[in-house]
């Protein structure tokens, strides 16, 4: 861990740059940028109020979809408005100690992301495969332990990140070629050898990422196996349509993510833009598509928000 450099003072201020290559498409692309930011906010917030106003919701899954609402919530919200902010108003700079918090919220909140994903897939496995056991292994207790451990595992990885970043010395240029604080995008920053902090960040992000991914893809191998056998036809081909569109997202999130992250590795021939737009992607696809996939397309979600509109409406 490098030691703190007094003689250089830390940076006031940074300048996020935002895309670099289409500086003059930002207004643009803060349309549509905005336009899923409103999606997953309504979504996420929709489903947090329907769950806790219908205690038959008040199930695992729908437990679980809560704590993934919260982080959606968070992780878009901690990177969207000060995005477009700078799409739309050309605010680029943005201070040492926000672009610290946002880089936390950031890192943490996504591995809080990855985690809720392997409990959700574990609790559907345990429903489709255990049926019998699924209230007594998923109880209140062990869904608020499982949750709590998802939550500690995200600050204790990444709470170090910031604290890092604060002990190197800043001689070069302030400018941030990204559109949010990324640690890799402020590491390069610094006027010293950050080779360890690098590896570091990155072995993290792997360790954390591939282990989710493999219990994750070891869950829904299972629930297809139990799936291809039931006797049903009809019931088959209703797990696989809602296993698949579960699968869709998860493969969307760790995709985008894995590419952002490989690419600091390896990809030094990629396009800044292109490796910028897509690590994006992951921190705005995600929070839009989950409330959809995981509440609209849930038929007590559904049934609750289409009862209250009718209501409304009457």
């Amino acid at each position: 861990m490098p030691l703190l450099n007094t003689s250089r003072p830390l940076p006031v201020t940074f300048l996020l740059m935002g895309i670099p290559g289409l500086e003059h498409l930002h207004v643009w692309i803060g349309i549509p940028f905005c336009s899923i930011y409103i999606v997953a906010v309504v979504g996420n917030v929709t489903i947090l109020a329907v769950v806790k106003a219908e205690r038959s919701l008040h199930e695992p899954m729908f437990l679980f979809l809560c704590m993934l609402s919260v982080t959606d919530l968070v992780l878009s919200t901690s990177t969207l408005p000060r995005m477009l902010c700078l799409f739309w108003l050309g605010v680029h700079d943005i201070t040492f100690d926000a672009c610290l918090a946002q880089m936390f919220f950031i890192h943490s909140f996504t591995a809080m992301e990855s985690g809720f994903f392997l409990v959700m897939a574990f609790d559907r496995y345990v429903a489709i495969c255990r049926p019998l056991h699924h209230t007594t292994i998923l109880t209140h207790v062990h869904i608020a332990i499982m949750g709590v451990i998802v939550v500690i595992r995200g600050l204790a990885f990444f709470t170090p990140h910031p604290i890092l970043l604060k002990q190197l010395p800043y001689c070069r240029t302030r400018i941030i070629a990204h559109t949010y604080c990324e640690f890799m995008a402020v590491v390069k920053l610094a006027c010293m050898d950050t080779r360890a902090t690098k590896h570091y960040s990155l072995s993290m992000a792997t360790i954390i990422g591939s282990c989710d991914a493999i219990l994750i893809a070891v869950s829904y191998a299972f629930i297809l196996r139990s799936v291809f056998r039931l006797p049903s036809r009809d019931a088959s081909f209703k797990a696989l349509g809602t296993c698949g569109s579960h699968v869709c997202v998860i493969l969307v999130f760790y995709s985008t993510a894995g590419f952002s992250i490989f690419t600091h590795r390896f990809g030094k021939n990629v396009p800044a833009h292109i490796h910028i737009f897509i690590a994006n992607m992951y921190l705005l696809v995600p929070p839009f598509l989950n409330p959809i996939v995981y509440g609209v397309r849930t038929k007590k979600i559904r049934e609750h928000v289409l009862r209250t509109l009718m209501v409304k409406v009457a």
